[in-house]
């Protein structure tokens, strides 16, 4: 059998080709190199449909260089394209609709809202989704502030924690409103009536989507909030397993705790004890929330097609009740490495090359 050729799909960040996951693929290709797989990078900006080459990223793990080099189509594509608004992210749509015939070791997830209907829709998932609705008017949130003290807006294709507020309800007539702008940057506190939530509000959304969430108190003593990155993915047998599970804590005044916000990680176990110190109790949180992530892979994968990850972000609230906040269909690794669980860091690299030697030896023909 020849060897196989797997083709990282991903998006350049600019025009200037820049790559956000770069030294993640370095690695992939040195661990690949290992297992007898040959892999490249590459994006739909590099590829020349009529003569059926890549214009490909190739990285020498000798040299510590990257260089370019024309490459014939490869037999398994493993798709890293997170959402942009940009000319790129169009060529992304075109290269999947024309290259949809190709084995491809994960398919686009749907967006948030679509993913929880979807997941509602499962009796035994209802109880560990918070109340969501779609934002399509200000009533939207008044009536979820009725039955929470919190909700969260947050775009229905945002990633990073970008663009997410909370609303705290405060009293008869007086809402606190925290969160973070598109880029990120923290929005200073602020009280507003509920004339003026709503024209603020309103103007947030603007002509977005974005959905209302009920808020958990997932806030740590010293005021901090934490939630939890839950990695599952499909190993060299084809089967879903748990990769790791890591705890993070958001920065001063943040209303999210994702580490690109400025968070920090810390193992599951760690965050765990500062909120349940019953050992036996943490055991069982951690089964729950493993049995329920793995659970969420397939039958996600059974409702949209070929998934090989998913990063699940969960809220676990003072009684142990698990939350689905939302599920990444593209997950990033850095939270391990930051928490100390190299372990964990280096099987989230390894074992979709795994699953893809895996992949190439079910469709091969003999």
């Amino acid at each position: 059998m020849s060897q196989p050729v797997l083709g990282i799909l991903t998006l350049y960040l600019n025009d200037k080709k820049q790559l956000e996951e770069r030294h993640i693929y370095s690695r992939m290709i040195i661990e690949g190199q290992k297992i007898g797989l040959d892999i490249f990078v590459f994006t739909p900006m590099d590829v020349n449909d009529s003569k059926r080459l890549i214009h490909a990223l190739i990285y020498d793990p000798k040299s510590k260089t990257w260089s370019r080099k024309w490459r014939s189509f490869p037999d398994l594509i493993f798709d890293r394209c997170r959402i942009q608004r940009s000319k790129r992210f169009e060529q992304l749509k075109r290269f999947r609709a024309r290259y949809r015939h190709m084995t491809f070791l994960n398919r686009p997830l749907r967006d948030k809202w679509t993913v929880h209907q979807t997941l509602h829709r499962k009796s035994k998932f209802r109880t560990y989704l918070p109340d969501t609705t779609l934002f399509s008017s200000f009533n939207n949130v008044t009536s979820t502030l009725k039955n929470h003290s919190s909700v969260y807006i947050k775009p229905i294709n945002g990633t990073g924690g970008r663009g997410i507020l909370r609303v705290d309800r405060l009293g008869k007539d007086s809402y606190l409103v925290q969160g973070r702008k598109q880029t990120r940057q923290i929005i200073t506190a602020q009280k507003f009536n509920t004339s003026r939530l709503s024209s603020y509000l309103l103007s947030w959304r603007g002509s977005k989507n974005f959905l209302v969430q009920q808020g958990i108190q997932i806030k740590l003593p010293g005021g901090r909030v934490h939630d939890y990155r839950m990695l599952v993915q499909k190993n060299g047998s084809g089967k879903w397993e748990v990769t790791g599970c890591a705890g993070r804590v958001g920065p001063a005044r943040s209303v999210t705790s994702n580490l690109h916000g400025g968070g920090h990680a810390v193992t599951m176990n760690t965050l765990l004890k500062q909120w349940t110190p019953n050992e036996e109790k943490r055991l069982e949180i951690r089964r729950t929330a493993e049995r329920l992530s793995l659970d969420i892979a397939a039958y996600l994968e059974e409702s949209y097609g070929a998934l090989c990850e998913l990063a699940l972000d969960l809220a676990i609230d003072k009684t142990g009740r698990v939350y689905l906040l939302e599920v990444n269909p593209k997950p990033a690794r850095e939270v391990f490495l930051r928490c100390g669980d190299t372990e964990a860091y280096r099987q989230a690299i390894i074992k979709p090359l795994e699953y893809a030697m895996w992949m190439y030896k079910q469709t091969a023909t003999p």
